[in-house]
C-alpha cells in the first residue's frame, strides 16, 4: 500500500478549502448575515485555538532550543545573525516598495479624499526607545495574556539561559521544560488537523464582505502591492535561500506551500507559526534553529508590511497630488522600517502604524481610512511575505550554524 505524504495532503486540503471558500463566498454574497453568524464563528474558534497555542509554543520551543544547543555563545551568534538577516531583507523590502510604484506612477488614478474627522484613525506616536522599553516585561503573566510576543521571547531567553548556567541544579527545570515542549507539540497536532475547516470558515466571510467591486476600485493598489511581493520573494528570498542557504529555491517554495496558503487565508503570521515550523523542519532545518529563528521572525520580521507601507505611501501621495521629495522618501523608508519591526503579527496589525508613516512624509493622515477599505485583502499577501521571509532566514541560519541541512525530506 502506498504511503500517504501528510505534508502534501495538508497542502492539498488547504488549497481545496481556499477554492471552496471563494466559490461559497460568491454564491452566498446575498447571505452575509448567515455567513457572519454561522460560518465565521467557526473560523474564529480555529484562529483562537492557534493563538492559544502560540504563546506556550514559542515559550517552550525557545527554551528547549537553548537547552538543546547547551551553548550560550551559540545562541547569541544565532540571534545576531538572524537579526542582521531580517534587517537586510527589510531594507530591500522598503526600497522595493518605494521604487516600483514610483516608476509606475502613471498608472495611479487620482482619488478625491473626503472624510469626516471621525473617520481618521488616530494612532499615538511610538519612538524607537518606546519600542525598546516595551520589549521587557513588567511581570511574567501579562505578556502571555496579551500575546506580547517580544516579551514572551525575552522571558524564554532568560529562563533558557539561566537553566544552562545553573547546570545540574537546573536539571529538574530542564526535564519539565522538555516535557511541556512535547505536550505542546501534541496539542499543536490536534489543532493543525482542523486546518482545512478553519481556512474555509475564515476565508468565506472575507469573500462575502469584499466582493469584485472592491477589487475593481483598488485594482492598481492591489496590483502594485502584489507585484512587489512577487519580486521580493522571487529575487531576495530565492537568492538568499539558493546562495546563502545552498537550498533549491524551487524546492523551498514548493515545500512552503501549506504555510503560505494558511498565511494567505488567516492573514496572521503568529497563527501561521506552527505551519512554518513544520515546513522548515521538513526541509531539514533543526528544531533548535527553526523554532528560535521563526519565533523571533514572527515578532520582528515583517517584510510584507515594510513593502506595503512604501507602496501605500507613494500611492496615496500620488492620489492626493503630493510630489514626494528625496527627504520624504528617506522619511518613509525610515518610518516604514521602524514600524514594520513593531507590527503585531495579527490581522490588520500594520494599519494602525500607517498613520505614523504618512505623517512623517507629509501625506494626509486621512488617507489611512481610504487604505483601510482593502487592507484585509492586501494583508493576506503581506502575511505570506513575512512568513516566507522567516522561513528563508531559518534555511540560511541552518546552513550557517550546522553547515548542512538535516535529512528530513
Amino acid at each position: 500500500m502506498k504511503k500517504i505524504d501528510l505534508r502534501h495532503s495538508l497542502t492539498a486540503q488547504i488549497g481545496i478549502a481556499l477554492l471552496l471558500a471563494v466559490i461559497a463566498g460568491v454564491l452566498l454574497r446575498n447571505q452575509s448575515v448567515f455567513v457572519n453568524e454561522y460560518i465565521k464563528p467557526i473560523g474564529v474558534i480555529f484562529l483562537n485555538l492557534l493563538k492559544f497555542i502560540v504563546v506556550p509554543l514559542v515559550l517552550f520551543s525557545i527554551m528547549a532550543g537553548i537547552l538543546s544547543m547547551n551553548d550560550i555563545k551559540k545562541v547569541g551568534r544565532l540571534g545576531l545573525r538572524a537579526l542582521l538577516y531580517f534587517m537586510v531583507t527589510t531594507l530591500f523590502a522598503v526600497t522595493l516598495g518605494l521604487v516600483v510604484p514610483t516608476l509606475l506612477k502613471g498608472l495611479i488614478p487620482p482619488i478625491q479624499i473626503n472624510l469626516d474627522v471621525a473617520d481618521v484613525i488616530d494612532v499615538p506616536r511610538r519612538t524607537l526607545m518606546d519600542q525598546i522599553v516595551e520589549m521587557f516585561p513588567r511581570n511574567i503573566i501579562e505578556p502571555m495574556g496579551t500575546m506580547a510576543m517580544m516579551q514572551v521571547i525575552v522571558i524564554a531567553l532568560l529562563f533558557g539561559i539561566a537553566m544552562v548556567h545553573v547546570g545540574e541544579r537546573g536539571e529538574m527545570a530542564r526535564r519539565v521544560t522538555l516535557s511541556f515542549n512535547d505536550v505542546v507539540g501534541k496539542i499543536l497536532e490536534y489543532i493543525m488537523a482542523l486546518a482545512p475547516i478553519g481556512v474555509f470558515c475564515m476565508l468565506t466571510p472575507v469573500v462575502v464582505d469584499n466582493g469584485p467591486s472592491v477589487l475593481g476600485s483598488y485594482a492598481v493598489l492591489l496590483g502594485l502591492a502584489y507585484l512587489c511581493f512577487a519580486i521580493h520573494a522571487g529575487v531576495v528570498y530565492s537568492t538568499a535561500v539558493g546562495v546563502l542557504g545552498r537550498y533549491s529555491p524551487l524546492k523551498f517554495f514548493k515545500n512552503m506551500q501549506s504555510a503560505m496558503l494558511f498565511a494567505f487565508s488567516s492573514d496572521s503570521s503568529v497563527a501561521t507559526l506552527p505551519y512554518t515550523m513544520r515546513c522548515t523542519e521538513n526541509m531539514g532545518v533543526g528544531k533548535d534553529v527553526s523554532r528560535f529563528v521563526l519565533s523571533l521572525g514572527a515578532t520582528i520580521n515583517m517584510d510584507g508590511v515594510a513593502i506595503y507601507l512604501g507602496v501605500a505611501s507613494v500611492f496615496m501621495a500620488t492620489c492626493c497630488g503630493v510630489d514626494l521629495t528625496v527627504s520624504q522618501y528617506f522619511a518613509i523608508a525610515f518610518a516604514s522600517t521602524v514600524a514594520s519591526i513593531g507590527t503585531p503579527g495579527i490581522p490588520g496589525g500594520s494599519l494602525a502604524l500607517m498613520a505614523m508613516v504618512f505623517a512623517s512624509a507629509g501625506i494626509p493622515v486621512e488617507c489611512v481610512a481610504v487604505a483601510a477599505g482593502i487592507d484585509r485583502l492586501i494583508d493576506m499577501g503581506r502575511t505570506v511575505m513575512s512568513v516566507t521571509g522567516d522561513a528563508s532566514c531559518a534555511i540560511v541560519m541552518q546552513r550557517a550554524t550546522a553547515g548542512k541541512m538535516e535529512t528530513n525530506e
